[in-house]
C-alpha cells in the first residue's frame, strides 16, 4: 500500500489544494457583500471588487489590451466586461517561432458581474490605465449611510 502512494502523482495533491481554495474563495468570500457575484479566481481578467459608503468599484487586471477593444455594458444589474488580447507573436504565414510554453492568456473574454439593486446605472465612469481597467458605479443617495443627529 505504501509503494502504491509513493508512485501516486504529486501534481494531484496540488490540483486538490488549488480546487480547495476556490472552494473557500465561492463559500466564503470574507468582505463581499452577498449581492455582489462573480465567477471563481482563475478566471480571465483577473477582478477585485469593493463597495464605498458611495460607490461600487470593480477593478480588471488586463495588461496587454488596447482600451478600445474593451466593451463595457450594465444592464438589469449585470456588468458585463468582454475584449481580446492579440498575441504577440506573428500571425499565420509569417515566420512564427514554434512555443514550448505558454502561460500568458490570449484571446477574446468575457466576465459578467452581479451588482447589488442600490447601484445607480446613469453614473458610472471607467477608466484604464497601467493594464488596470477601473469601473465605478455610484449607489443611489437613498442607500447611502447618513449620520442621525442626536437632539
Amino acid at each position: 500500500m505504501y509503494e502504491s502512494m509513493l508512485s501516486f502523482p504529486a501534481a494531484l495533491f496540488g490540483e486538490f489544494d488549488r480546487l480547495r481554495r476556490e472552494m473557500e474563495d465561492v463559500v466564503a468570500s470574507p468582505g463581499l457583500p452577498a449581492s455582489i457575484r462573480s465567477v471563481a479566481p482563475g478566471s480571465f481578467p483577473a477582478i477585485n471588487i469593493g463597495r464605498t459608503p458611495s460607490s461600487v468599484e470593480i477593478y480588471a487586471f488586463a495588461p496587454g489590451i488596447d482600451a478600445s477593444s474593451i466593451d463595457l455594458t450594465l444592464d438589469r444589474g449585470v456588468l458585463t466586461m468582454s475584449g481580446e488580447r492579440r498575441s504577440p507573436l506573428p500571425e499565420e504565414g509569417q515566420q512564427r517561432p514554434t512555443v514550448y510554453s505558454r502561460e500568458r492568456v490570449y484571446g477574446s473574454f468575457r466576465r459578467a458581474v452581479t451588482l447589488p439593486d442600490d447601484i445607480d446605472p446613469t453614473q458610472v465612469q471607467a477608466t484604464y490605465r497601467d493594464g488596470v481597467l477601473r469601473v465605478s458605479i455610484a449607489r443611489r443617495e437613498a442607500a447611502q449611510p447618513k449620520r442621525i443627529a442626536v437632539q
